[in-house]
């Protein structure tokens, strides 16, 4: 090829849009950004994007080296029967390793080929050149592969040189251009109101206006947050997802980069608490952001409106006139599939993690007490939970100071409905639209094997459950994988953050065993539930269970009390109804802190929990417990089944049981229930009604 038919090449491919050089696209087409973390080192560059064309008879590669004013581009334009290509060397630049002592020839001519391989799969080009150095000419053969993996979402490009015959190879890992972009924050470790929450609280509800559509806002929350794994989640999706986060630092910046997103703003008042859970409500219906007085000057400087001003309005009255006033304004624009809970700490705190969640939904927020004898709000939130439609869902948490969790999950079970906790729940608006990556497929560690007999043997068996699901507490403590260990899988998380599911199932090591909560599909209290959905929400159960590979389910009841003093047992009817709408399930467990509810059907057991370790609890005396508990239940085997609260972690809990007897055996939950269904020591028990 001439250098003049180069030139207009050359020019062809800077100045055309893609889409028209072509008219036969492939996956390779398109216009791929690099993702340095994946890639080898760039040095002075730091940067490389290509852009690909290919048809039926030629490629167009041009690759631009660096970004800006420091770039060097090379554009190729190559047939793809073999054939060879002539370019004309007209730039010392040895673009790929600036720093090697390596000069390009000028006046002389790289010869490229250009083929396919593996059906069409992977583009290879061949180059020959001569390369100068400190000793003179010498030729070099490089090859150039461009191949998409298997989930098509990136493109890797490798070279490979006939000089290079040590080290790791040379790779580079790029995605499309625009795809998996995104902004992230890091959120201060203050919720006051007389601190950053009125920062914060902006912050989260301009996180649920961006987010509506597409992933575009992800906060990393604090080291003490209760969901402890937005930062991990966070190098998830940089390094196995390949998202492309750019930092905001301020609430300002972040309303400059996403003010398209919001039509206005609400101003709250902070000598009232609750008007920032009623302007919650309003963000989500009004597309406006929440602010305190404070931030005026900020959003006005962007032209947004003023939707709502609350300063004053609610001063001296009650939450229950306050939210009846909202249920009059609001209510019927509200969702009735979704309603949020702002509860959870009180006072001069307040954090609204889960906000962005409910914005994006159209939720209405509240915090109303759940307990019997505040008549007034307990009257309101009644309502409320009964024009939401059955098996919805309720989102947040109940108020710390107002009621107790037992009053609030009775209530919502009472209706069907399904509780999400915490109200600290974070990014849901951002993780609930990322799937998993193509062809990931849920896998629990199974530890059964098909065919097998399990016969006990004279011995303690013990198998541990950590509480409070994958998200709070022991998962990235230490210790994870050392010994045997079943962890609470929060179900709904299979669709309301699929990616973050993916995230816990991937990092399983074989001793993490995952188990369905609770109760139902969401959080609630079978003996509360009205028994027309009953089936209805076991069903449903089932259904997430088997998308998440889990067989054994766990039960928990405190609608008629507390932990120790109530009623936690189950009666044979609720029994029977989870035996019947789980058939594949291999075993149940039961309860929080020891329970007393047991059974065995056809070799499936329900075991209730004998021991709840506390983190408070001193290892020597937990050691000294369990031990009693075995002297106590003399039949071996003896199955004792261990809850264990989120904050003490797998480090803890080995260091108690490393201690325990050589009689005492620790197992997976799986086969510790099969074993406990082939022997089952315990005595059969069910909660007993008095006759009226």
């Amino acid at each position: 090829m001439n250098r003049n038919v180069w030139i207009f090449y050359a020019i062809l491919i800077i100045l055309l849009p893609l889409h028209l050089i072509a008219a036969d696209k492939t996956d390779l087409d398109g216009e791929w950004k690099l993702i340095p973390e994946k890639s080898t080192d760039i040095d002075l560059w730091g940067d490389l994007s290509l852009k690909i064309q290919v048809n039926e008879t030629n490629v167009i590669i041009v690759q631009t080296w660096g970004r800006g004013t420091r770039a060097y581009q090379d554009s190729l334009f190559l047939q793809l029967d073999g054939a060879m290509t002539e370019i004309p060397i007209d730039d010392r630049i040895f673009p790929s390793n600036v720093f090697m002592g390596f000069s390009m020839p000028i006046g002389e001519k790289r010869q490229l080929k250009a083929s396919w391989e593996q059906n069409r799969t992977i583009l290879k080009v061949t180059e020959s050149y001569n390369v100068r150095s400190s000793q003179g000419k010498m030729p070099m053969i490089a090859t150039h592969t461009y191949a998409l993996s298997k989930d098509q979402e990136v493109l890797l490009y490798k070279i490979q040189r006939s000089t290079r015959s040590a080290g790791p190879e040379v790779k580079y890992v790029l995605k499309r251009a625009g795809a998996k972009m995104a902004y992230y924050m890091n959120l201060e470790d203050d919720w006051a109101i007389d601190g950053k929450l009125p920062d914060q609280a902006f912050l989260i509800s301009l996180q649920g206006l961006a987010n509506q559509g597409a992933p575009r806002l992800y906060f990393v929350y604090p080291e003490k947050w209760d969901f402890r794994f937005t930062p991990d989640v966070f190098k998830f999706l940089k390094n196995d997802r390949n998202y492309t986060f750019t930092q905001l630092r301020t609430a300002a910046q972040a309303l400059k980069t996403l003010k398209d997103f919001v039509k206005g703003y609400v101003v709250w008042d902070k000598s009232v608490r609750t008007s920032l859970i009623v302007a919650f409500t309003v963000a989500g219906l009004e597309q406006a952001v929440v602010i305190s007085k404070d931030m005026i000057p900020m959003v006005e400087q962007e032209n947004l409106t003023m939707i709502e001003d609350f300063r004053g309005k609610f001063v001296g009255q009650s939450d229950f006139q306050i939210y009846s006033w909202a249920y009059d304004q609001y209510w019927n624009r509200c969702s009735k599939e979704y309603i949020v809970w702002m509860g959870g700490e009180h006072g001069n705190i307040m954090k609204p993690g889960v906000a962005d969640w409910g914005i994006t939904k159209k939720a209405f927020f509240n915090d109303l007490s759940t307990k019997e004898s505040d008549a007034e709000e307990y009257g309101l939130a009644n309502k409320l939970l009964s024009e939401m439609k059955p098996m919805s869902f309720v989102f947040g948490w109940h108020s710390y100071k107002k009621d107790k969790e037992r009053d609030h999950v009775k209530l919502t079970s009472s209706y069907a409905l399904r509780v999400e906790g915490l109200h600290t729940l974070p990014n849901m608006s951002f993780s609930s639209q990322i799937l998993p990556s193509p062809g990931f497929e849920f896998k629990n560690n199974h530890n059964l094997i098909p065919g097998k007999k399990y016969s006990p043997k004279k011995k303690t068996y013990i198998s541990c459950i950590q509480t409070d699901c994958l998200g709070l507490g022991a998962w990235n403590q230490p210790g994870r994988g050392e010994m045997p260990y079943a962890w609470e899988v929060t179900m709904n998380w299979v669709w309301l953050a699929p990616a973050m599911m993916e995230f816990f199932y991937s990092q399983a090591t074989p001793n993490d065993y995952f188990i369905g909560a609770l109760s139902g599909p969401g959080y609630m209290y079978p003996k509360a539930i009205p028994q027309q959905f009953f089936p209805q929400l076991i069903s449903k159960a089932r259904e997430l269970m088997e998308t998440l590979d889990l067989n054994v389910f766990e039960i928990m009841d405190y609608s008629e009390g507390a932990t120790v003093e109530g009623n936690t047992e189950l009666t044979k009817q609720v029994v029977a109804e989870y035996y019947k709408g789980m058939p594949d399930a291999i075993g149940f467990v039961n309860g929080y802190a020891p329970s007393f509810t047991f059974a065995a059907k056809e070799g499936r057991p329900l075991i209730s929990y004998d021991y709840y370790l506390s983190p408070e609890r001193p290892e020597a005396d937990a050691v000294a417990d369990l031990i009693e508990l075995a002297n106590v239940n003399k039949k071996r085997p003896y199955f004792l089944l261990m809850h264990v609260r989120q904050w003490s972690d797998i480090k803890r809990v080995k260091g108690i049981l490393d201690k325990l007897p050589k009689d005492f055996e620790i197992v997976p939950l799986d086969i510790f229930l099969k074993m406990a269904g082939t022997i089952p020591t315990f005595e059969e028990r069910f909660l007993e009604r008095n006759p009226k």
